[in-house]
């Protein structure tokens, strides 16, 4: 499906909060620091990074994935954008829901070939197409696999954060 198509239907509103860019602060800290200067959309090389409401950068995976490369926080220069590779990019990771195609026995495995870390797996189905299983464990929440879906079924979903060690 073309991606043009997606956007005109509306696809891909995600819940919630937005997607801020990698490694961001808090949404509360993100909006009081982030001068809306815009200085990280250019220098995202595969143009995820999207004005968003209010001005504030946002990820807009319709498009384009997310490749980790730290150009948007580096261009950031309010710290609104950090880079501590030591901590998840974004506090998310994926569902696939019911409309998805394997799950109406249609052969489908797009989101498994995009996902560069193989944290979409398809099990074997016994009178049936293989149907996809989600590791989020290895999920990087990069939205590789969320435009080519062609029934929009992937879906963010929040993680659980870490417990804290005493």
């Amino acid at each position: 499906m073309d991606v043009s198509r997606r956007r005109f239907l509306g696809v891909r509103a995600p819940g919630g909060s937005p997607f801020r860019p990698p490694w961001s602060i808090t949404e509360d800290r993100f909006t009081e620091l982030c001068s809306r200067c815009d200085a990280c959309l250019p220098a995202c090389p595969t143009g995820l990074l999207k004005r968003g409401a209010g001005g504030y950068p946002e990820a807009d995976f319709t498009s384009s994935a997310c490749t980790f490369c730290g150009d948007c926080a580096k261009a950031c220069p309010t710290g609104a954008i950090g880079r501590d590779t030591t901590q998840s990019p974004w506090a998310f990771g994926i569902r696939i829901e019911e409309r998805c195609l394997a799950a109406r026995h249609v052969e489908c495995r797009v989101c498994g070939e995009i996902c560069d870390v193989a944290a979409i797996r398809f099990r074997p189905r016994i009178g049936g197409v293989p149907v996809p299983e989600v590791d989020n464990t290895l999920c990087t929440g990069c939205g590789a696999c969320l435009a080519p879906c062609p029934t929009t079924a992937i879906l963010r979903v929040a993680l659980d954060p870490v417990p804290e060690l005493p």
